[in-house]
């Protein structure tokens, strides 16, 4: 399993979108990195820090340094990729781009190998579960099982948070080396209240000082656990012990138990807790330990192609080199979890020089990193692209570009429905309805019996699609199509509803289904994508 990455590298801004490229923390690029792939990077970080994932394109402008006329080019490429939404003057993070940190977490394969223990302790205990790697001086979540109540304790899938205040912190201290101290240290000085870490609050230097931070460090260095006393924030405390591979004996994650001081205090979850922890670590452990090789899946195709047929397509507005860096990243995965440079070429199709530039302005982003037998990695850093935020949308929310692109396409009202705990009932959760005198006119959250809606028997049933006309009212016809998961399990229906004088049947079926099974099948791509490492909820 891959050891705790403590790559010391920038993140990449280009100052006014000229000149040479620097990093916050002032490392210049290599020459022969890629100068437009480092603005590709430095926009998704900056919307993935923003508010909701979004932006307007004078946001990024300002909080890039870079010209507008780049950030144009860089947000329309990123668009045309799949991974950004442009909205009027907006730009949101898409879901496909989840597939960059989908990339990183199946070669890591920790999540698919452990997620199922950290669930089943969760259960257990009835308090969130984390799994969390090291990524330079900081902690990276890799996976979540949190428990729903009204003081919920949780982060996002890919948040950063500063190892001086998190339990799983001093373990991963355990191993770091000199350059890594140093580079804490200066961290430390030049962020005394740790406002580069956009998922923890502000805090005082001094709450949590060098010397506090290097003794925690020794004594999980003799205890083999950790504990987080409110060091994040008041009222948060956890318990954490590292999951060790058993190949080399480092680190591969820690796994902590996290709660609040209403139902814990921090010794409390080390009397109570920590010995179910340090069993179910040991089960972990095991798991590594018999894990079978992953079986060898098919490498992305057609990636040269594509870009260069949307260079051909869009021209300059199309920044080719940005396209192809970014899919470079995607020719990792479980399978693949070291390359080498021929083999990355190999598997994306682009030419042997564009990959090694490509990997090398990756390397100075922290985004890869090279090992002595001269193959590659991802590092956790990928998840920096865009994963917390996307990682908490729910259906509904994934659903809602479609359904609005339906609506306009057709003119007539679109919606997402899930069925109800009873099974006799629909439930709207995503409208889309277009500008005009009349159209059905129904509310997110409204009810309707199951069976008299074209929605209702998709879901039932499990149609490929289903018509209904004038059954629930008189004048309304509506088709639907059910939505399914990464399984194949219909989880959702969506639907145009229309009167019955606009269309005749024959017209829906024609006119309506193919354009409705496209928007389906679209929802299920963003689905299949953001469900993939994160649950997704339905409502």
């Amino acid at each position: 399993m891959p050891a705790n990455h403590t790559n010391d590298t920038a993140d990449p801004i280009d100052a006014g979108g000229a000149g040479q490229v620097r990093g916050t923390g002032g490392g210049v690029a290599p020459a022969e990195a890629v100068t437009p792939l480092l603005r590709g990077i430095a926009v998704l970080r900056r919307l993935t820090e923003a508010n909701g994932g979004t932006l307007s394109l004078s946001g990024l402008e300002k909080a890039t340094g870079l010209a507008r006329s780049t950030v144009d080019r860089v947000t329309a490429t990123l668009a045309r990729m799949g991974y950004v939404r442009l909205d009027g003057r907006d730009v949101t993070l898409a879901p496909r781009l989840m597939e960059l940190g989908n990339a990183y977490l199946s070669a890591l394969r920790l999540p698919a190998l452990l997620s199922h223990r950290a669930d089943a302790l969760a259960d257990e205990l009835d308090e969130s579960v984390s799994l969390a790697v090291g990524d330079r001086d900081g902690v990276r979540f890799i996976h979540q099982a949190t428990r729903r109540r009204a003081m919920s304790l949780s982060f996002r899938i890919g948040d950063l948070l500063p190892a001086e205040r998190t339990a799983p912190g001093p373990l991963f201290a355990t191993e770091w080396t000199e350059p890594d101290w140093r580079h804490w240290h200066d961290r430390r000085a030049t962020d005394p209240e740790d406002r580069s870490f956009a998922s923890v609050p502000p805090r005082d230097h001094a709450a949590v000082s060098d010397a506090d931070f290097e003794r925690r460090t020794a004594r999980a260095a003799a205890d083999g656990w950790a504990l987080d006393d409110q060091l994040i924030e008041p009222g948060l405390v956890a318990v954490s012990a590292p999951v060790r591979d058993p190949g080399t004996g480092r680190v591969a994650c820690v796994a902590s138990v996290v709660s609040h001081t209403s139902r814990h205090t921090a010794q409390d979850l080390r009397a109570a807790l920590l010995p179910r922890l340090r069993s179910a670590v040991t089960q972990m452990e095991d798991d590594l330990r018999h894990a079978p090789q992953p079986a060898p899946g098919p490498p992305p195709a057609g990636l040269a192609t594509w870009t260069g047929a949307s260079k051909q397509e869009l021209g300059r507005e199309f920044v080719e080199s940005l396209a192809r860096g970014l899919t470079v990243l995607t020719a990792f995965g479980e399978s693949r979890p070291a390359l080498t440079l021929t083999e990355v070429a190999k598997a994306t199709g682009l030419a042997r020089a564009t990959v090694r530039r490509a990997l090398i302005t990756h390397e100075h982003a922290g985004l890869v990193t090279q090992s002595p037998d001269r193959t590659f990695t991802l590092t956790p850093r990928v998840l920096s692209l865009g994963f917390p935020p996307l990682s908490r949308l729910s259906l509904p929310q994934i659903a809602q570009p479609h359904l609005t692109a339906l609506a306009a396409r057709v003119n007539e009202s679109a919606s997402l429905a899930v069925l109800s705990d009873s099974g006799e009932e629909i439930q709207y959760t995503a409208r889309a309805s277009p500008s005009r005198v009349m159209s059905a006119r129904i509310t997110v959250g409204a009810r309707l019996p199951a069976p008299a809606t074209a929605l209702g028997r998709v879901l039932l049933a499990d149609l490929e699609e289903a018509l209904v006309d004038e059954e629930l009212e008189a004048g309304l016809r509506s088709i639907a199509v059910p939505v399914r998961d990464r399984t194949g399990r219909v989880v959702a229906a969506v639907n145009v509803a229309m009167h019955a004088a606009r269309r005749t049947t024959e017209a829906c079926v024609t006119e309506i289904l193919p354009e409705l099974r496209r928007t389906a099948t679209a929802i299920e791509t963003d689905l299949r994508t953001a469900g993939r490492f994160t649950p997704v909820p339905l409502t």
